[in-house]
């Protein structure tokens, strides 16, 4: 997951490949509290792992239900009904997860307890009046804390001999689909006789109230419906454990995929995005989504657990459609309608305005950000396409909401090239943590991005380019290293840094098992960050670079660094050499006296004995074998910025790069 203040994607030509999704957060959640005032244990598989289902395990821990992971699988052991203790008052934190939040407000209205309920301040902001008028109906004591209609909540213990469950319990149904979910789970906790459920108004988002009552069967509640208005828990319902069950994919996050695949051309002579883990009979209603896909041009196929995705008619054909079945996925066609032949509307999506955020306004301004004419009303949003030479780069402001982080990614396909900044990506960790890292699997760039930092020994460059790297959530070549394991592989093997073993240390460098994780340099599992850190590894990577036949091995390791998002290389060829055509190229520089007290507190720090002379000695000599070398010597490339850090901070050094990286973006301060 990305946990950078903002994400640049660059322009984007073309995707194909096979993407697994994450397990639907709508489908987790709910299982996870029926399993939790289930009898038994329920072992669940391909649980999404999310800030939402984190939040409703923390509220079930808190509870005491019994909570076991087990590799790939988590095992629940349920309440049976029963609160263990009804003690002291227990708050429970729910951040912004609304299926968590309205839910667990109908059940701990049932099982006893005394209860605070609170969350993120747009958790406050969502309306929840017409859950809580519906459990005061049938005799529940809940208090609001703060504004009327809205968490947070104080729930105090009631005793089901006072309930008021005769007379049928009426929920709106136009504001979330939510609130007759909550009632759905939660009334079984009572269910002494028939309880009957009518919605009051349209009900919305249907297909989640399917996803619900086939869930309530799986745990042994058998609800009859009459058509959407009336729904009737059985006398004497019950939860039983199911034993064990699998969460489908997410629909929702299968829509970004889908839509990828009606919009992208293929890459490598491959085609088409083959999704697994949900097919088009899965028992979410956001799974309709193909059906918008297909009307505007998209070609499908399907089988049990997975969907094959092609570009069909270009531009996309524009639509007119109801979405009121598919709210969370419908906001991706907004997105896709800017590739289309015409204006696309959306219909009956007033939901969208009680969501983590107001969805309906916050698509009408991105996407105007990107050159769009949009056009908004209480229930609607109408969009219209974009010429090629329209396109804007823009910031994308994310409202907290991870829906709007992933459907814009999508932006970054323009015909136009150029790119799109998604600010504060890591919100997409609500429903799918690794989005963007899938994304980068199957996309390919017109150009990935490279900033280069050369600059002599000690200068600084590795500590500086590592950190600009997290900062921007780009990946990180420490090219030194490549040259200091070859020179600890050269010397293991009995070689030495000559003509006369050039072609033998060639080979071996070719084939190195490296990898870098974590800050630490791995040579076949073996850490050697500290034993390539030496005086002597320095001097022998130094050797080893001048040879040309090392140099063209590790040349095609270096350049498939270069992978999406990004890439901050620091060497000392980097930009004159590796990827002259960079970016950003920086050539780092400090007196040998300064790069030699750095080397020297370094030094010492690792209990490694030395002197400042000696060091400063060292240096020197290095620089001028460096700079003097026939192979790629030592120097700044013409196009290089320089920045001699002798007298900065890291910190300085670091904010006069970004400022640089920023000033050959097409972005607006972010």
């Amino acid at each position: 997951m990305f946990s950078t203040a903002f994400l640049d994607l660059p322009p984007l030509v073309g995707a194909a490949g096979t993407v697994r999704l994450p397990g639907s957060k709508s489908i987790s959640n709910r299982v996870l509290l029926l399993a939790a005032l289930a009898t038994g244990t329920t072992t669940i598989h391909d649980l999404l792992d999310s800030d939402d289902t984190r939040v409703m395990l923390d509220a079930l821990r808190a509870l005491g239900c019994g909570i076991q992971p087990s590799g790939s699988t988590l095992q629940i052991t349920g309440l049976g009904g029963q609160l263990k203790s009804s003690g002291a008052l227990l708050p429970l934190f729910l951040g912004n997860a609304g299926t968590a939040m309205r839910p667990l407000t109908a059940a701990l209205s049932l099982l006893g307890g005394d209860f605070e309920l609170s969350g993120v301040p747009r958790m406050h902001e969502r309306p929840i009046g017409d859950l809580v008028d519906a459990l005061t109906q049938l005799g529940c004591n809940i208090d609001y804390l703060g504004n009327p209609g809205y968490p947070p909540l104080r729930i105090h213990p009631v005793d089901h001999e006072d309930l008021a469950l005769h007379a049928p319990i009426r929920v709106r149904g136009d504001v979330s689909s939510q609130f007759l979910t909550a009632l759905l789970l939660a009334l079984p906790l009572a269910a002494r006789n028939d309880i009957v459920i009518e919605v009051v108004g349209e009900l919305i988002s249907k297909p989640y109230i399917e996803i619900t009552l086939n869930l309530l069967a799986r745990f042994g509640i058998t609800v009859r419906r009459d058509g959407w208005e009336r729904f009737t828990i059985p006398a004497g319902s019950s939860y039983s454990s199911p034993g064990d069950i699998h969460v489908e994919a997410d629909a929702s996050s299968a829509s970004y995929f889908i839509a990828l695949g009606a919009i992208a051309t293929g890459v490598s002579g491959k085609t088409g995005i083959r999704i697994e883990g949900v097919g088009a009979d899965s028992i979410q209603g956001d799974i309709r989504f193909i059906d918008a896909a297909r009307q505007m041009g998209a070609e499908v196929d399907s089988g049990p657990n997975w969907l094959e995705v092609r570009r069909g008619a270009w531009p996309l054909k524009a639509i007119d459609l109801d979405a009121n079945h598919i709210p969370d996925a419908a906001m991706t066609l907004a997105v896709m309608a800017l590739y289309a032949d015409g204006p696309s509307t959306l219909r009956n999506i007033a939901s969208w305005r009680v969501k983590e955020t107001d969805r309906i306004d916050a698509m009408a301004n991105e996407l105007r950000k990107l050159g769009a004419t949009v056009e908004a009303g209480p229930d609607f949003i109408r969009v219209h396409p974009l010429a090629p030479a329209g396109w804007q780069a823009a910031n994308i402001r994310t409202y907290d909401d991870h829906r709007v982080a992933m459907c814009f990614s999508l932006a970054a396909f323009n015909p136009a090239g150029v790119p799109v900044r998604i600010l504060e990506p890591h919100c997409v960790a609500k429903t799918f943590p690794d989005y963007f890292e899938t994304l980068f699997s199957v996309a390919e760039a017109a150009e990935v991005p490279v900033i280069c930092i050369d600059g002599p020994t000690a200068s600084g460059k590795g500590t500086l380019a590592a950190e600009v790297a997290r900062l921007l959530g780009y990946h990180y070549l420490d090219s030194g290293s490549l040259y200091r394991v070859t020179g600890l592989a050269m010397r293991r093997a009995g070689l030495s840094a000559d003509a006369q073993h050039e072609p033998q240390i060639a080979t071996l460098a070719a084939a190195l098992p490296l990898q870098f994780t974590e800050g630490k340099v791995m040579l076949d599992g073996e850490d050697v960050s500290d034993e390539i850190r030496t005086e002597a590894a320095g001097m022998d990577a130094s050797r080893v670079s001048t040879l040309p036949a090392v140099r063209e091995a590790l040349l095609a390791l270096q350049q498939r660094f270069r992978q999406l998002p990004g890439l901050v290389a620091d060497g000392r060829d980097m930009g004159t050499v590796i990827f002259p055509d960079a970016s950003l190229k920086v050539f780092l520089t400090a007196s040998a006296a300064q790069r030699a007290e750095r080397r020297h507190k370094q030094l010492i720090s690792k209990g490694i004995s030395t002197t400042l002379d000696s060091l400063r000695s060292d240096l020197e000599a290095r620089d001028a074998r460096d700079s003097s070398r026939s192979v790629a010597p030592l120097k700044p490339a013409q196009d290089a910025r320089h920045l001699d850090n002798s007298q900065l901070s890291i910190e300085k050094s670091i904010d006069t790069v970004l400022d640089w990286w920023q000033q050959v973006q097409p972005f607006k301060s972010a």
